[in-house]
This record gives C-alpha cells, sequence and structure tokens, in this order.
C-alpha cells in the first residue's frame, strides 16, 4: 500500500494553529496588546474599525524591532522570550510560544511597520495568507505599528460565523480592559470607527479603575493587601452593598496576566458569605503575584487558565485576606482591639475599692419662701384688680337679658309645626354590598374564584407579561408618555454600559425614557415612564444594560425582545408588596387582556386553576 501520511504545507499549518489562537477579533487585539506590553512601550493606541473585521491597528513606542527580526516574528515558533525548556518556569512575558503573528498572518492581511532607536531608517513588511508581498526600508517612528486588514478574508465560513459588531466590539473591549488594568503604568488609547472610547493616562491602580468604570466607582472600592511567603495578594474588592446579579467587574490577574479561575472565585464569595444577597455577586480587581515556578500558565492556547502548585493555601490566604480587609474598614462586624486608650481603666485603679458619692443637699431651700416671690405677688394683686373689674362691667346685665330672650324664643318654637316628607320606597332594591372576589396569598399569590374552582395567579410574573406586552407595542406601534422630572438624574455609567444603550437610545425614546450623553460620562434622564418612581431609574436603566452585556443579540427584534423583557422584569410589582382589591382587579383585567396571559415573557407559568374535583379529593 502506498504511503498516505504526508506534512502539511506551512499555510494549511499556520491556518490550523489560527483556529487555536485566532478566535474572533478580540483575539488579535489580545495578542497585540501583549506584544506591545513586551515590548517595553509606555504608550499604546489601539485603532479598530467595524469591531475588527476590517481593521485592527495597535501602535507603540517600545523597543521596535530590526530588518532580520521583523522577518523571523512571522514564522511559527519564533520568538525571542524563551531559548529552553527550563525558560518555561521562568516565564515573565506575556507571550513566549511564538505562534501569534504567524496565526494572524495566515488568515489576514498584515502590515508591520517598525524601527528601533539605534537605526535610522525602518522596516515595512506585508504580508498575505502567510506569503509576504513586500518588505522595504521606510521612515517611520521609533516603535512598531501592525495593521491587520480584513480578518478571515481567505476563511469565508470562519468570518460568516463572527458575531454582530456590537457583540465583537463587546470583546475587544473587554479584552483592552484586561491588559490596560495590568499596567496601568502605561497609558492606553482606543479609537473605535473614529471615535474615542478610552484615554487612559499613566495612573496607579485605583485611578486605573475609576478611568474605566466610572467616578462613582471609586466610592465602592475597598483596598485589599497582603503579603506572604507564598503569594502577594494586592487590589481591590467592591463593597457588598454594591454586589449585582450579573458577574460584571470580576478580576483576577496572576503576575499582571488576566485569568479565569472558579476556584479563586469561590474563595472571593465565600469571603463575602453574610454580606450579601443570594443570587448577587461581588466585584474585584484582584493582583495575585506568584513565583513562576509555582505556576504553569502553558495548559491552554489563550493562556487564561493557570495550573497552581499551592493552590489550596492559595485559596485559604485569599479568603483570609479579603475578610480581613472588609472587616479592617468596617464592612463587616469585627472585634476591635484598636480602641481609644482614653476609654480604658488604668491598672492601678484595680486594688481601689470604690468611694461612695457624696451628694450634698439644701434642705431650707423653698422656692415659695423666697424674697422674690412674697415681692411680687402682692404688687401684681393691686396693679390688676381694678383693670381685671372693668373689664366685666355691664355684662352681667347683657348675659340675663341674653337668658330671657332665648327662653321666649324656644317657646315660641314650641307652637311651630313643620310638615315631614312622605318616605316612598325606591323603585330598585338597594345593592347589597360587593362581596369581596379576590385576596392575596403571602403577599404574592392572588386567588381569584371561578366556575370551576379557583384560579392562583403569580402577581410578579402577571405583571411582567403586561409590562412585556405594553412595551413592546410601544417600541414597535406608538410612543408612550414621558413624565418629564423637574430635576433630571444623572446616572454614571461606564463606557461599556453605555455602549450597549446608546442604540437602544431611540428605542427607549419610545417607552418614555429621555436622556442624553455627558461630556464626563454618565447620562442624564430628563423623562421617565408615567408610574415609574424616581427611586427606580437608576437601578432600571443598569440592570437593563447587564442584560444586554449578558445576552446582545445580534437582529433588531430580538434587541427589541430583551429591552422589552428586561425593562419588564425591572419594572413589574415585587413579590411580597400588598396589593388592595382596587389593584388586584386591575392586574386580572390587564392581563386576561394579553394576547398570551398564562405565560411569562420567560415561558414561565403564570396562572393555575384548581378545580373543584381537586379539591374534593383532598378532603377524601
Amino acid at each position: 500500500m502506498a504511503d498516505i501520511i504526508q506534512l502539511l504545507p506551512d499555510h494549511v499549518a499556520n491556518q490550523i494553529a489560527a483556529g487555536e489562537v485566532v478566535q474572533r477579533p478580540a483575539s488579535v487585539v489580545k495578542e497585540l496588546l501583549e506584544n506591545a506590553i513586551d515590548a517595553g512601550s509606555d504608550h499604546i493606541t489601539l485603532l479598530v474599525k467595524d469591531a475588527g473585521k476590517t481593521l485592527i491597528q495597535v501602535t507603540d513606542n517600545g523597543c521596535g524591532m530590526s530588518p532580520t527580526d521583523a522577518r523571523l516574528s512571522f514564522e511559527r515558533h519564533a520568538t525571542s522570550k524563551i531559548k529552553s525548556a527550563e525558560d518555561l518556569f521562568q516565564l515573565h512575558t506575556k507571550g513566549f510560544r511564538g505562534e501569534a503573528l504567524a496565526s494572524i498572518a495566515a488568515i489576514a492581511q498584515v502590515t508591520l511597520k517598525t524601527r528601533t532607536p539605534d537605526l535610522e531608517v525602518g522596516t515595512e513588511i506585508s504580508i498575505a495568507g502567510s506569503e509576504v508581498t513586500a518588505q522595504e526600508a521606510a521612515v517611520v517612528p521609533v516603535g512598531t505599528t501592525i495593521a491587520v486588514k480584513n480578518l478571515f478574508y481567505n476563511i469565508p465560513a470562519r468570518r460568516n460565523f463572527l458575531k454582530s459588531n456590537a457583540v465583537e466590539t463587546r470583546h475587544i473591549i473587554d479584552e483592552f480592559h484586561r491588559v490596560a488594568l495590568a499596567h496601568p503604568q502605561v497609558a492606553f488609547k482606543m479609537i473605535h470607527n473614529g471615535s474615542d472610547v478610552f484615554n487612559l493616562p499613566v495612573s496607579n491602580g485605583r485611578q486605573r479603575i475609576v478611568n474605566i468604570f466610572g467616578t462613582k466607582t471609586n466610592e465602592k472600592l475597598v483596598p485589599v493587601s497582603e503579603e506572604t511567603d507564598i503569594v502577594k495578594v494586592e487590589g481591590f474588592v467592591m463593597k457588598p452593598n454594591f454586589a449585582r446579579k450579573s458577574r460584571g467587574e470580576q478580576f483576577f490577574f496572576v503576575n499582571d496576566r488576566f485569568i479565569k479561575s472558579s476556584y479563586l472565585h469561590h474563595a472571593v464569595v465565600n469571603a463575602f458569605e453574610g454580606l450579601i444577597k443570594d443570587g448577587t455577586h461581588p466585584g474585584y480587581f484582584l493582583f495575585l503575584t506568584i513565583a513562576p515556578t509555582a505556576i504553569d500558565i502553558n495548559i491552554h492556547p489563550t493562556k487564561t487558565e493557570v495550573k497552581f502548585e499551592e493552590e489550596h493555601a492559595i485559596y485559604s490566604m485569599l479568603r483570609a485576606t479579603i475578610k480581613h480587609s472588609l472587616g479592617q474598614f468596617s464592612i463587616a462586624p469585627v472585634l476591635d482591639f484598636n480602641k481609644d486608650s482614653g476609654f480604658e481603666t488604668p491598672y492601678e485603679y484595680s486594688k481601689k475599692a470604690p468611694q461612695q458619692p457624696n451628694v450634698s443637699v439644701d434642705r431650707n431651700f423653698n422656692p415659695f419662701h423666697s424674697e422674690t416671690a412674697t415681692k411680687a405677688a402682692p404688687s401684681f394683686k393691686k396693679q390688676s384688680r381694678g383693670s381685671w373689674e372693668s373689664l366685666y362691667a355691664g355684662l352681667q346685665d347683657a348675659s340675663s337679658e341674653a337668658t330671657l330672650t332665648s327662653s321666649e324664643e324656644w317657646l315660641s318654637s314650641e307652637k311651630i309645626t313643620v310638615e315631614k316628607e312622605i318616605e316612598t320606597e325606591s323603585l330598585f332594591p338597594k345593592e347589597e354590598e360587593s362581596v369581596q372576589t379576590t385576596f392575596q396569598i403571602q403577599n404574592k399569590y392572588i386567588v381569584s374564584p371561578i366556575k370551576s374552582g379557583l384560579m392562583v395567579i403569580h402577581q410578579h410574573l402577571a405583571h411582567q407579561r403586561v409590562l412585556y406586552e405594553e412595551l413592546l407595542r410601544h417600541i414597535t406601534v406608538q410612543e408612550a408618555t414621558s413624565q418629564q422630572l423637574l430635576f433630571p438624574i444623572e446616572l454614571n455609567l461606564s463606557n461599556r454600559q453605555w455602549g450597549v444603550l446608546e442604540p437602544l437610545e431611540e428605542a427607549l425614546l419610545q417607552t418614555g425614557f429621555v436622556f442624553e450623553k455627558q461630556e464626563k460620562g454618565g447620562i442624564t434622564v430628563s423623562g421617565i415612564p408615567v408610574g415609574i418612581p424616581e427611586s427606580n431609574v437608576a437601578p432600571i436603566l443598569q440592570q437593563l444594560a447587564d442584560d444586554l452585556l449578558a445576552e446582545v443579540p445580534d437582529a433588531g427584534f430580538s434587541l427589541n425582545d430583551v429591552l422589552a423583557k428586561s425593562l419588564a422584569r425591572s419594572m413589574a410589582v415585587r413579590s411580597g408588596t400588598p396589593l388592595n382589591k382596587e389593584a388586584r382587579e386591575h392586574l386580572i383585567h390587564q392581563l386576561f387582556a394579553c394576547k398570551e396571559p398564562s405565560v411569562s415573557p420567560e415561558n414561565k407559568p403564570v396562572l393555575i386553576t384548581l378545580e373543584g374535583t381537586d379539591l374534593d379529593a383532598k378532603f377524601i
């Protein structure tokens, strides 16, 4: 039989490797930003067009590359980070396998411009599909600029599997956050479709977090710091009262490299036990520094998973450190041993016998026998006697005359007869008082009798269905009534949250929300839907942004559907809210006016019916 095993061509092998390294445009952004960090840059600019599908360009002012290094950088397994197998356990850089640029060049059109400080002329290389199309000298600044155009142009199937621009942009911003948070000593700038998204100056860790997630984040942070022989923990955790239902701001960094670890996440959640509600998640920005020999970061192609040598010890230290920080800053109850010495009893008083306090009383003191009282009383009587008697002059005669006239009038009224109206019975009998037809159970369920038995309605899910269909009607058919606010509400939203709310500005206007973006970040709400309290505006819009970040659909109809579901869930009456008779009956009438009254927007049952036979079976 003829030989059937053969070596793959280089361009095919590169495309296969690209499937592991480059999954979407955000993967290219991650690799290029990490290379710029390894080059020693202190200013990095990211330029993106059409969510990275058309162009991804990273410019840095690092050390640059020589013409030979620039050409070798696109070869597979070509790297300057390691030289032997032992170097894999002494890694202090981001990339080390030498697959990123080769994989990117296999599925895109790449242009590289670079120059080192000791050369007057730089190098420009153009590659398309792993083939070098041009290499020539060029006048470029010190540093490196890599432009990746038309990603997956030679693999149409992979390009068709990319999501919408909104989804891909969100993933790019996530990768940008992960790199920028780990390196506050580097200035970052991101431009998307010609508009500035981020402009982060050189700062410290706390200021970098505030610059990315908004100024209101500063008051939410609790510093965490602890250093041991095994691990050094630094960073911040969010205060328990700012825990959210979605996993938003949760970042782990090991040696300035972003990782995902459910094991360490459990340690953080365990530290918040008893401080946050069930179903909510704490936010944290934690930086772990561990000896490179004690971790293995080469277990995943994207290097987001790390294997720890002493993971149980790290778990315990991380949990204890967070608990200590929450107690130190009076977030959690803790025994306070740092009391003011002024409130403590000195030790020399321990052997002294207690002394009974002496109370001195003036037993001859009498306020009624004071000189001021005896002198003031007679003078008041002498001065006031004549004036008071003059006030009653003539009143005695007038009062006697008034009593005589009143008695005469009463006697004359005895002779007056008044004709009474004849009482006639009403043609229609009086309606009996209406019997209560609905009532609540546990302020959660509404029970209403029907001909065949009983109907039990979940008030929260029922109101969700009513609001969902009403909001969809306002978004697609007619505009809702907006209540203008006398004092506009200012909300602090991060650029990430505003990025998902901005495309929905017109749809939110149809539902009654009127807002505009501020120059310093955040939005100003000047109008809200009728019936919504002002205190609920911020939670509703923030929950909407979180829902959209968790599930950003592609089609416009689906986007409106997610908008209506999120608003209905936030605006619906909560379980445990007492409702009077009118409110219960009004909710039932609104529910049965819906197109699908039996299920909620999430396809949960809204009502159940209990037949008379079901009740009879309970008493057998």
